[in-house]
């Protein structure tokens, strides 16, 4: 049998590279889909916990209850998975990287402000009511989670913005952080669609709105746990598909930290 020449042999690889091509899809229509979805989780959940629990307040109710899944579903997840994404942004693969470093930095610590006070809506209803913290799977894995985000923002402030961490460093940790960017935020999905349905077994109890009889805030908040998880593993994809990746860079820009060690 004759071997195949050069050019037939080149076809394959052209064929497969083409096919690459068409599949690739630009970025920022697939950001403002995800956009959107993130935008549709929290009017949900904010539409769940006014319309079938009663809206919201600081007296220690169960509407103090309301703002847990509110912040978390906005912080721990949205907010989260914005700033995730904020080196996926075309625009940041060129100049400087300081201003995207702040704003990935901003954002990380704006969704865990908002984590904080969820936590602490949950933990002020459940000491008003004499309920104990931290008890069930979902309580576990949600303050596990918070306190890994809390560790992760920490090491990559220091790693990342402050003048003492050295380049090497720099590079060792990079992936590491990376990797647990992406296992906190599917960490917060898992803890939030838990926390959904933790509360759908709580207050569907009674023979007409049994959560097994499925009544509308069934469906409504089963949904809402479906796009949350959605978003998260679009997230997820996004940060992992190789064209979406910022190149790599070794200028000084590219490794200036937010405090110049110089005057």
């Amino acid at each position: 049998m004759a071997a195949p020449s050069d050019e037939e042999g080149a076809v394959g690889p052209r064929c497969h590279h083409r096919s690459l091509t068409m599949l690739d899809m630009p970025f920022l229509p697939f950001c403002a889909f995800l956009g959107a979805l993130g935008l549709l989780c929290v009017a949900m959940v904010g539409t769940w916990c006014q319309h079938w629990r009663g809206g919201f307040s600081l007296d220690g109710s169960s509407r103090t209850f309301n703002w847990h899944p509110v912040l978390m579903v906005t912080g721990l997840v949205v907010l989260y998975g914005a700033a995730a994404l904020v080196y996926r942004i075309p625009n940041t693969w060129s100049g400087p990287k300081l201003p995207w470093k702040v704003l990935h930095g901003s954002l990380a610590l704006g969704a865990f402000v908002l984590t904080v006070l969820g936590l602490a809506a949950v933990f002020c209803f459940h000491n008003s009511q004499g309920t104990p913290n931290m008890y069930s799977l979902h309580s576990w894995m949600g303050l596990g989670t918070v306190l890994l985000f809390s560790c992760q923002w920490a090491a990559g402030f220091g790693a990342f913005l402050l003048p003492w961490a050295p380049t090497w460093l720099r590079a060792l940790y990079k992936p590491i952080h990376v990797f647990f960017g992406s296992t906190i935020l599917m960490l917060s999905v898992a803890s939030c669609v838990s926390g959904i349905n933790e509360k759908l077994f709580f207050s569907l109890k009674n023979g007409t709105m049994a959560y097994k009889l499925l009544p509308a805030e069934a469906v409504f908040a089963n949904t809402l746990g479906l796009f949350i998880l959605i978003f998260g593993v679009l997230v997820v994809a996004a940060l992992a598909r190789p064209s979406w990746k910022r190149p790599d860079s070794d200028s000084l820009n590219s490794r200036q930290p937010l405090l110049s060690a110089e005057r």
